[in-house]
């Protein structure tokens, strides 16, 4: 086989398992950015399969958080008791100092939120958009307890955060294999 052939094969192929950016002499990405600094891992407290309970000791569901791209992002996959489900996307925004959740539900629901962790409690704020064009405030706390269980709180307020009323109160126990 001619040089020149041999030559373009081997970047066809360097191409299609390396990808881009070996295609185009561009240096790999730096290995694993996010598990470098420690304000990505603020919120793996809540990596892991859960089944929530309410107060009552009744089971809301079961969630699933998953860590993903290379510990960059966080992955929920909710299913209620009652068959309802959602997902929501969890990242750390490191210009803004800030975690950033956004939540979409089986019924069209969407929740956008962002926050911090302050004194060992991940706190969210953020709106509630329904379906409907409603558009109520929202917040929520993720608190791990010594037990290794975790307490999600949640409120809402339809007067623009004059008055606040519990929307979710939650229990996540992990699941034993």
């Amino acid at each position: 086989m001619p040089l020149h052939v041999r030559l373009i094969f081997a970047g066809v192929v360097s191409s299609a398992v390396l990808g881009p950016a070996a295609a185009i002499g561009q240096e790999p990405a730096s290995p694993a950015p996010c598990a470098a600094d420690a304000a990505y891992r603020q919120f793996d407290f809540w990596v892991g399969e859960w089944d929530v309970f309410t107060p009552e000791g009744e089971r809301a569901g079961t969630n699933r958080i998953e860590k993903l791209l290379r510990g960059c992002l966080l992955l929920e996959s909710w299913t209620g008791a009652q068959g309802g489900e959602g997902k929501s996307i969890n990242y750390y925004d490191p210009v803004r100092k800030r975690w950033v959740q956004t939540w979409v539900d089986g019924q069209g629901g969407i929740i956008a939120a962002e926050g911090e962790l302050e004194d060992g409690t991940m706190r969210f704020e953020g709106e509630h958009l329904y379906p409907d064009g409603r558009r109520e405030a929202y917040r929520m706390t993720f608190t791990p307890r010594a037990d290794g269980s975790v307490r999600q709180f949640i409120e809402q307020s339809t007067d623009g955060g004059a008055t606040w009323s519990v929307w979710f109160d939650g229990t996540y126990v992990r699941k034993h294999d």
